[in-house]
């Protein structure tokens, strides 16, 4: 055994999130692994884990060990790709979270196409309509909306995002279109029960000036779909991100409107969860979804 497998092995550890799991993936007894962490402990003469029979936990010398000892490995994989080059085979499992809206619609379409380019990766793709816990989940790589809840995550933007405001031909016959942000307050407005924002309040912007409206509306909900179909149907304004809702605009189903206003965006990103090492695989995977989405129209209304 050597420093670094001693860090590979202490990473996969809390990784698999106890020592059962990690035996298991070793191949190996839980006492195996037991006695490989107690011999890691006493040759760096610290306690790197608090256990328990239900759960381990960092220590703080353990959480500097794993972030320090991390940045080691990626140093050392970083090296070997460079001197091996084109030799470097993506391999592996890549476990995936995203929402189930997007992810259905885009991720999984563009994971057929890159399981077909990386046919020694396995990916598994995790759908949820609730915010992921990367690290309880096991997640290798996730997709966020808005801004990270921790500055210290490793992000790259896929998509910019862009939100506006539309309404059906239907909704804004029977109702004139607002012609200022003001003028929301008077109509019926669908909006959704999510994320930290103010629960109906917008905020628009135009050059240097900035409204707040607190909207109001007889349909609310906590699911997007749900939402765009009350719009489709005339029940009031909708404020979507377009990538949801460019096929109706293309229709002519919905309409923008206050088109000289924008709203905070909540841009797409690819998101490394907080200690996790990025393998060769991981990396191909992120590189493969920023080039396939790079010239994507999901927000440009037009």
């Amino acid at each position: 055994m050597n420093q670094f497998s001693d860090i590979a092995f202490f990473s996969l550890l809390i990784k698999k999130g106890g020592l059962n799991s990690a035996a298991q993936e070793m191949g190996v007894t839980p006492p195996a692994v037991s006695k490989r962490l107690s011999n890691l402990e006493a040759r760096l003469g610290v306690r790197l884990l608090n256990r328990t029979t239900r759960r381990i936990s960092l220590t703080p010398e353990g959480d500097i060990y794993l972030i320090e000892g991390g940045k080691v490995l990626n140093d050392l994989e970083a090296l070997e790709q460079s001197i091996a080059g084109s030799k470097v085979t993506p391999k592996g499992t890549i476990r995936i979270g995203a929402t189930l809206g997007f992810g259905r619609r885009y991720i999984a379409p563009a994971l057929s196409k890159f399981a077909g380019t990386y046919k020694d990766v396995e990916i598994q793709l995790h759908l949820t309509d609730k915010p992921i816990n990367a690290l309880e989940q096991d997640i290798d790589l996730f997709i966020h909306f808005g801004n990270l809840p921790d500055t210290r995550l490793t992000s790259r933007i896929l998509i910019p995002n862009k939100r506006i405001l539309c309404a059906s031909p239907k909704y804004l016959q029977r109702n004139s279109a607002p012609q200022t942000p003001k003028d929301l307050a008077q109509h019926q407005c669908i909006f959704l029960r999510e994320s930290n924002e103010t629960f109906g309040t917008w905020h628009l912007h135009s050059g240097n000036k900035h409204e707040t409206i607190k909207v109001r509306g007889q349909l609310t909900t906590n699911d997007g779909e749900s939402a765009t179909a009350w719009a489709l149907e005339g029940h009031g304004i909708l404020l979507r991100s377009v990538w949801e809702i460019n096929p109706h605009l293309q229709s002519g189903k919905l309409q923008q409107i206050l088109a000289d206003w924008d709203l905070p965006s909540a841009n797409i990103s690819l998101v490394l969860p907080e200690k996790k090492n990025m393998s060769a695989a991981v990396r191909a995977l992120v590189d493969f979804l920023v080039e396939s989405f790079k010239d994507s129209s999901l927000h440009k209304t037009k």
